[in-house]
């Protein structure tokens, strides 16, 4: 019997239409000798969308028109997996569309990745694939992400946190904390936002002004970092989990010496083979790197990747100084563009493949998890009584 995959991808994220190109690449990759997939569209204000064209990436040209000849579904946890019920339940007749045995997130940016989705299907009690909540939520803030990597020894650029309330009683003491701590050039980026989203570089004070404002029109809280000269960016995927991680090769996105912008990363990449998204990116693969900075970035994307407690597939993004030959990690992204399947076939690990070690890897998660106890057997509420305080009965 096939395993049933529910692929998740949508969500109230800017990442959003990110996530559609991301997840319907991995619907056409799933091998179907093994698996059963059920595309499950969320709209950006958490309903659930089922349906024969959910799955067709020309449909998304039209939304409402999508919408309306598809199917709303509910999510009702039995036996370990989940039901999907069309909504509103019908009180007459079939409610039940399928069942799903894993679920698949396949989703960017904040309110999905940021182990809110994953909280949603651990108190479901179902599988799913990819990191657990915490390792998303730390993935997700930059801030706390740095904290724990430089723990754990992971080089990574001094940074200065910003929350938006703070910013605007003073704008002028934190321009100049920028200058004296940080200085000129900087980047300014949300804390919690991938995809090159709502990020700026500021040469001087007026810059940093306008980059600073620019970057709390998408987050409450944002980064200020050191912008590193003469750049080359270099990214590298990990798969597995705490027990086990394997990197992948690494790519040099071609950025002629700037960051990727959201343009650069969705809108002017070359022709690929997969469809549009991160697999289109200009980029040399493998990166234009010698052998030992190859095995130096492969070995801190294995140790960032388990510091985090990451599992499934995730994707280190590094920055270079090609003077100084100094190496940062700069971002963990927990669900990675197209799920960064292009690093993994110059090995000899085609998409499917890698599919299928997510879905066992989140299998495996389920098995540990069932041999733990939950339950701690007391008499407390046999015992308990509020005294016949007000509100209490009796």
């Amino acid at each position: 019997m096939k395993t049933k995959i529910g692929v998740f991808f949508g969500g109230r994220s800017v990442e959003h239409e990110v996530s559609i190109i991301s997840a319907l690449q991995a619907v056409a990759a799933f091998d179907r000798n093994l698996y059963d997939v059920i595309p499950i569209y969320m709209t950006k204000d958490g309903a659930f969308y089922v349906g024969e064209k959910i799955g067709d990436i020309k449909a998304y040209r039209n939304v409402p028109a999508l919408l309306k000849e598809s199917k709303r579904v509910v999510l009702i946890p039995k036996n370990g997996q989940a039901e999907l019920h069309y909504y509103p339940l019908k009180h007459f007749g079939k409610s039940l569309y399928d069942v799903i045995d894993v679920a698949f997130p396949i989703v960017h940016g904040t309110n999905v990745e940021d182990g809110a989705l994953q909280g949603f299907f651990r108190t479901l009690q179902i599988p799913f694939a990819g990191c657990d909540v915490l390792s998303s939520a730390v993935g997700m803030d930059k801030y706390v992400m740095k904290a724990v990597l430089k723990d754990n020894g992971v080089p990574i650029l001094p940074c200065l946190r910003i929350r938006k309330r703070a910013y605007f009683s003073d704008p002028d003491a934190f321009i100049g904390n920028v200058e004296e701590t940080i200085g000129f050039p900087c980047i300014v980026k949300p804390i919690n936002l991938g995809s090159s989203i709502g990020i700026r570089k500021a040469e001087d004070a007026s810059s940093l002004r306008d980059a600073i404002e620019y970057a709390f029109s998408f987050a409450s809280e944002i980064l200020v970092e050191e912008a590193v000269q003469n750049l080359k960016e270099i990214n590298c995927s990990v798969v597995g989990d705490g027990d086990g991680a394997e990197a992948s090769e690494c790519e040099e996105p071609i950025s002629d010496g700037k960051l990727l912008d959201f343009d650069a990363k969705y809108r002017k990449g070359g022709k690929g083979s997969k469809g549009d998204g991160m697999a289109n990116v200009s980029r040399k693969i493998p990166a234009g790197i010698s052998k030992e900075e190859r095995d130096t970035i492969r070995d801190l994307a294995v140790r960032a990747f388990l510091a985090m407690g990451c599992s499934g597939i995730a994707r280190i993004d590094f920055m270079m100084d090609t003077k100084t030959r100094k190496i940062y990690l700069t971002e963990v992204n927990t669900i990675p563009g197209s799920l960064a399947f292009y690093l993994w076939e110059p090995l000899g690990v085609p998409y499917s493949e890698l599919l299928t070690k997510a879905v066992k890897l989140a299998l495996k998660r389920r098995r540990e998890s069932e041999e733990l106890n939950y339950s701690f057997d007391t008499d407390i509420l046999a015992n308990a009584s509020f005294g016949g305080s007000k509100g209490s009965k009796r």
